[in-house]
């Protein structure tokens, strides 16, 4: 088996474990939900959804501002690593909470980089959580130019930088 394959077996395997954790708790919130297990970037994606109530129900388990999402992840991550002996970066995704953060702040980047394209200065964007921040690297990374994280939690932010002539 090649190494690759291997961590592709081995995110599976995580994005599995997570579900049936994640599948206990809706049971014992006795709140319905579908399971959708991905693997994005190098890592397990794990989403909860509901079409039947519209993710109505769901936003109890995504909180103020994504606080309880965030719990919860972390949770299922100790529950992975729990199970495999390794730390897990597993992704968690409520009612699609992550998704449309992950939609605005691509389009925040997208934006941001074209200021540095045109004026050749770094631009600072607002603090941001890790989450937020990796989403911002990713959408930099892929428009060519360079980024990096500045400053301390809670107020870290992304400096995107031009590129180098």
């Amino acid at each position: 088996m090649t190494e690759e394959k291997s961590a592709l077996t081995r995110l599976e395997q995580e994005g599995e474990i997570a579900a049936d954790y994640l599948e206990e708790l809706l049971d014992i919130s006795d709140l319905d939900g579908d399971l959708d297990i991905d693997v994005e970037n190098g890592r397990s994606v794990v989403a909860i959804v509901s079409e039947e109530y519209g993710d109505r129900w769901l936003r109890k388990l995504v909180g103020k501002d994504g606080e309880v999402l965030d719990a919860l992840q972390e949770l299922t991550r100790l529950a992975v690593q729990a199970k495999t002996g390794e730390r897990s970066r597993l992704m968690l995704d409520i009612a699609d909470f992550r998704k449309t953060i992950k939609v605005s702040l691509q389009h925040q980047a997208a934006e941001a980089v074209s200021k540095v394209k045109e004026s050749g200065e770094r631009q600072s964007m607002a603090p941001m959580n890790p989450f937020e921040r990796k989403v911002v690297h990713d959408a930099v990374k892929a428009a060519g130019l360079t980024s990096s994280s500045s400053g301390v939690e809670p107020n870290r932010y992304v400096v995107i930088e031009p590129a180098e002539a």
